[in-house]
């Protein structure tokens, strides 16, 4: 799931040292790709996909003011910032990531993934939906009740991993997905009774101002990409039914706050999450420290979380 987005810079020679920079970058030979980069965009200033590739290159090579700069270049050669020139300054400390507009960089992700999406998943050891899947069994068991929902709210579906866990147990399934790629092929699995695409805060002020609810809403690490945690959260709990369960998983550290880790996803720390869950009225019934996934064989330290 590595492969970076390429935009042509339409200049022959500049894309020709883009990709001598990529050679020279893969063999090792980081200052021989930072300068290959550096003369593709002095041809073709407006090229954002060398000045992102320049910008890691930098920061691999420990440059962080010149990695900051580049990342600056590639965010105003593309305002819609499709390669996520903001999550990489904001964890370079020289922006804010709960101010950052993320949407066009996600879909554009997860729009590149979607063929391949479940089979990388499965080799990353990927586990979100069955663990949110027990931990709701769980605690619907402790409450003295039947492992059965009304209406389920997938949030962030995806390619539909978490419906699959989850549909035996729901009579109508909803799920909403910033990806059309994503969604199409959730869709072909014949899952949920409604999908949408967009914005999955969109979405939710919508359904508060139709006054829908669900019995159970799930986020299977949805908020890896979602900058404005709280926001979401009291968005969320306005559209879930009394009694009803919000389950979800994100990646977690040891500090306090929210930071960009290093694999360019949100990683949310207890207290903050917490705090936000709190904040929207809900209280937590269980917060689990689990790993959905694997990174180069290591797991990845995360957060499970069912509030009511």
């Amino acid at each position: 799931m590595n492969v970076p987005l390429y935009i042509s810079s339409g200049d022959l020679i500049a894309d020709r040292r883009y990709d001598f920079a990529r050679s020279y970058a893969a063999g090792g030979d980081l200052s021989a790709a930072a300068d290959l980069y550096l003369q593709a965009v002095e041809i073709a200033p407006g090229f954002a996909s060398a000045w992102f590739a320049l910008g890691e290159v930098r920061e691999a090579l420990g440059e962080r003011d010149s990695a900051c700069a580049a990342f600056e270049q590639a965010l105003q050669a593309d305002p819609a910032d499709r390669h996520g020139a903001a999550l990489h300054l904001a964890r370079l400390g020289a922006a804010n990531p709960a101010t950052e507009e993320l949407h066009t960089y996600v879909r554009t992700l997860f729009d590149q993934y979607a063929p391949r999406f479940d089979r990388a998943l499965e080799d990353l050891g990927y586990r979100a939906p069955a663990l949110l899947r027990d931990a709701v069994a769980q605690t619907a068991r402790a409450e003295g009740r039947a492992v059965r929902f009304g209406g389920m709210l997938d949030l962030g579906c995806g390619t539909g991993l978490a419906g699959a866990a989850f549909r035996p147990h729901v009579d109508w399934l909803v799920g909403v997905d910033l990806s059309p790629k994503m969604v199409e092929v959730a869709r072909a699995k014949g899952l949920y009774d409604r999908l949408h695409v967009g914005d999955m805060g969109t979405f939710l002020a919508a359904q508060r101002d139709r006054n829908a609810s669900f019995d159970l809403v799930v986020a299977a690490d949805v908020f890896a990409y979602v900058a404005d945690f709280a926001a979401g959260c009291d968005l969320m709990a306005r559209v879930l039914a009394p009694g009803g369960l919000f389950c979800f998983t994100v990646e977690t550290h040891a500090g306090e706050g929210a930071i960009v880790g290093p694999k360019m996803r949100y990683q949310h720390g207890a207290d903050f999450v917490r705090a936000a869950l709190d904040a929207a009225g809900l209280t937590v019934v269980r917060l689990d420290a689990v790993s959905t996934r694997n990174e180069n064989r290591v797991p990845v330290p995360g957060l499970l979380v069912v509030a009511q």
